[in-house]
């Protein structure tokens, strides 16, 4: 038995917002996509309704997600859910992207939960997602951002960071971050490491505003990243998730003392001189040449754009690539 997702709205809505999840979280089975389009009636929306239903096990409970209460495809979902008492069907309205991603992560996480406990978890994460900008406007400010993460502070708890994930990434901060990974990794802080990016003001902003609910945003220098780690009195029970621009950020980190002992690789953006030996991974010779000194220091890599992902072999990467820059 698992879950089947229904995304249905009125217009292509739905085609849209399954199309932004694919691209955060990776794709997904069991998931049908419905469309109620102007020139079509309320028998065509049920009809289109019952053929998602039927693309699912005989066993799979099903998750409606529908844009509006009362609406068509929310109207429709309820009839089906009183003509098939046997099966367990849930509808949720207010579909929004955060709704989607928790219900992918909710199916991931707990392969056995029912259909109604990932409801509930996914009907707080949709609420905690509507946010507005300037904070000021928010009825409740929520926000858990901090720029500056400081020792000497009495209110941690005696210990040291726990890495639940290291990540190099040149978006840094972005949406397969901020949904997918923290929902995999569940860190209390999420730690941008980085010379350059702590000396933008403006980057630095967008990053802490771009922090999940209850979790804090943090953006600082390399050598204080390392003082940091080095701080067995204040930040007991704290989970980091860090994220580097570039690897060459990530060994200086590590050769700094900080024991980090698999790197995710998930995004390098390409730039002039770099070659590309997958879709998402650039790379040039300094890059080839600090992932080679990271793997003779013993750090593995865990090659993924989102947890979905299968590990791709960072070996054959860097060969493929050191072909191509050789051929230039």
């Amino acid at each position: 038995m698992g879950i089947g997702i229904i995304i249905a709205s009125h217009g292509k809505f739905a085609e849209g917002i399954y199309q932004s999840g694919s691209m955060i979280f990776g794709e997904q089975e069991k998931v049908q996509v419905v469309t109620f389009m102007p020139s079509e009636g309320p028998d065509d929306l049920y009809s289109y309704l019952s053929d998602a239903i039927n693309q699912f096990d005989y066993d799979d409970e099903v998750l409606v997600l529908a844009d509006l209460w009362s609406g068509s495809p929310f109207n429709q979902a309820s009839r089906l859910v009183g003509e098939n008492p046997n099966r367990k069907i849930v509808i949720i309205t207010g579909l929004n992207l955060p709704m989607l991603i928790q219900a992918y992560t909710e199916r991931l996480m707990d392969a056995n939960a029912g259909v109604d406990k990932v409801a509930a978890n996914i009907i707080k994460e949709a609420k905690d997602g509507v946010k507005a900008l300037p904070e000021s406007l928010n009825l409740q400010n929520n926000s858990a951002s901090e720029g500056v993460i400081a020792n000497g502070n009495n209110s941690g708890k005696p210990g040291k960071f726990e890495y639940v994930l290291a990540r190099i990434d040149s978006r840094l901060l972005h949406g397969q971050v901020a949904t997918a990974w923290t929902k995999e990794t569940s860190p209390t802080r999420i730690i941008v490491v980085s010379d350059a990016v702590s000396k933008d003001e403006l980057r630095k902003s967008l990053i802490q505003q771009a922090a999940p609910p209850g979790v804090k945003a943090h953006v600082v220098p390399i050598e204080h990243m390392i003082r940091l780690s080095k701080d067995d009195q204040h930040f007991g029970g704290q989970r980091a998730l860090l994220l580097f621009e570039n690897p060459q950020d990530a060994l200086r980190l590590i050769e700094g003392g900080v024991p980090l002992e698999t790197l995710n690789v998930g995004s390098m953006a390409h730039t002039l001189g770099k070659v590309q030996p997958n879709k998402v991974l650039a790379f040039d010779q300094n890059d080839i040449d600090t992932f080679v000194k990271l793997k003779q220091i013993g750090v593995k890599f865990d090659v993924r754009k989102v947890p979905t992902d299968s590990k791709a072999n960072m070996d054959e990467i860097i060969s493929k690539a050191q072909a191509e820059l050789n051929k230039m």
